[in-house]
């Protein structure tokens, strides 16, 4: 499972021309599933998502988590973060499949709003995300299948 981090001031998802999620100060977060995995990943990575240190505290140091400081999270499903590029036209054969991909995601967005506001992009739509990234800060979480 792979999640691609960003503190944003401001991001949204648009499907079809109408915004179906929309958040101001907090983390926008592309998430990718491979083909192994399962919920276990999905419940590590939303628990290290909501305690990530990643906002200004006091005096200006990165050590507030998105739950500490009460912001919400734009989670936005991207299968693409699975693209096998060894050739010049990508192949997605690692990404997991999208019906379970899809349910994987759904039981993710469900953890993460136990600790905090939660917005969401539409699995499967052509989606136009927009952000101001804030800093700029991007970090990039994985949790492999099987790893510890």
């Amino acid at each position: 499972m792979k999640l691609v981090v960003q503190r944003v001031s401001h991001s949204s998802v648009e499907v079809d021309g109408e915004i179906v999620g929309e958040i101001d100060n907090g983390l926008m977060v592309l998430v990718g599933f491979g083909q192994n995995d399962t919920e276990k990943e999905a419940d590590y990575l939303a628990k290290k998502l909501v305690k990530l240190r990643i906002f200004k505290d006091e005096i200006g140091r990165m050590n507030k988590s998105v739950k500490d400081i009460g912001a919400k999270l734009l989670l936005v499903p991207q299968f693409t973060l699975y693209a096998s590029t060894k050739k010049n036209r990508p192949s997605f054969h690692k990404a997991l499949s999208p019906d379970k991909a899809t349910e994987l995601f759904d039981y993710f967005a469900e953890q993460c709003s136990q600790h905090v506001d939660v917005e969401t992009g539409t699995f499967g739509a052509y989606m136009k995300v927009d952000l101001l990234n804030d800093g700029p800060v991007t970090i990039l979480l994985e949790k492999e299948y099987g790893e510890d």
